[in-house]
């Protein structure tokens, strides 16, 4: 069991940010051609991460980058329990410091915009990680263990018991992937450059770490969509990457379709959403128990 976790945590590290580039890029192809664009072309993340790698290093950057390389490790390490299938909640906190760790990086800058751009990323952080804290709860009362490998081999498909928590995770997961309306914290698109938020005063190789880390992210995101439909079947898991793509075309259609909104409106919609599906399904569960 062992052997299996550390291939399982070696083959996340390496593959992980391999997916994840492929995903990014594939994103601003689909992105592209709902718009009526050709697009670039698949691996133009690849390129535009190598060639921030080859820029030189400002003066004024080494704190910044110690920080962005701090989230890039936690987010790394975040990835590598979940997918060795360790302990959940120990996950998704590890998951929360990543992020903190690049908000600190943004408010050690004196820009500004930089700061407002982190400001609004803790906005964001206070909207969905009350969804992603019931989600991480529903898990626990679904399978009586926050281990992920006792969840994924349960016999049965959590998403039976844990829809209402599912439909609240893919809400804030708008959040997470940072798409609009809620990218009001940082935009990946390169029509959107005045609207980097926490990577306004990121350059060159740290910029370039910050990336990687979303891809790293987007990965484990995804890995937490699969897990709804892990009964320890094959098919199980194939079930829960073909919803992984859909969902993810589906965050990619909204994208497109809505304008950017405030961040009160993130926080008038998430804490709901959550309330509603996440904690009413929680209750739901333990009311069947009783």
């Amino acid at each position: 069991m062992e052997s299996v976790q550390i291939i399982s945590m070696v083959c996340y590290v390496i593959s992980a940010p391999l997916l994840g580039l492929l995903l990014a890029g594939a994103d601003r192809i689909i992105s592209a051609r709902m718009q009526r664009r050709k697009g670039p072309p698949i691996l133009q993340p690849y390129y535009d991460v190598r060639k921030l790698a080859d820029k030189e290093r400002p003066s004024a950057g080494g704190v910044q980058e110690f920080y962005v390389l701090c989230s890039l490790i936690f987010m790394v390490i975040t990835g590598a329990v979940f997918f060795a299938g360790g302990d959940l909640m120990l996950a998704v906190f590890m998951l929360m410091l990543s992020t903190v760790l690049l908000l600190v990086a943004a408010f050690s800058s004196n820009s500004p915009y930089s700061q407002i751009g982190a400001e609004r990323e803790l906005y964001l952080t206070m909207a969905y990680e009350p969804m992603v804290l019931f989600t991480a709860i529903g898990f626990y009362v679904f399978s009586g263990s926050f281990r992920i490998i006792d969840i994924a081999t349960g016999g049965s498909m959590p998403i039976v018991h844990l829809f209402g928590i599912f439909i609240g995770f893919v809400f804030i997961l708008t959040i997470k992937l940072r798409k609009s309306p809620f990218d009001i914290g940082m935009s990946h698109h390169a029509h959107q450059e005045l609207v980097k938020g926490i990577s306004t005063e990121f350059s060159g190789k740290t910029l370039a770490m910050t990336e990687i880390i979303h891809w790293y992210e987007n990965i484990l995101l995804l890995g937490f969509i699969i897990l709804f439909f892990c009964d320890g079947s094959i098919l199980g898991y194939v079930i829960g990457l073909a919803v992984c793509i859909s969902v993810y075309v589906f965050e990619i259609l909204i994208d497109n379709s809505f304008a950017r909104m405030k961040w009160q409106s993130a926080l008038k919609s998430a804490w709901p959403v959550a309330l509603v599906f996440g904690l009413g399904n929680i209750i739901v569960l333990f009311a069947l128990e009783a």
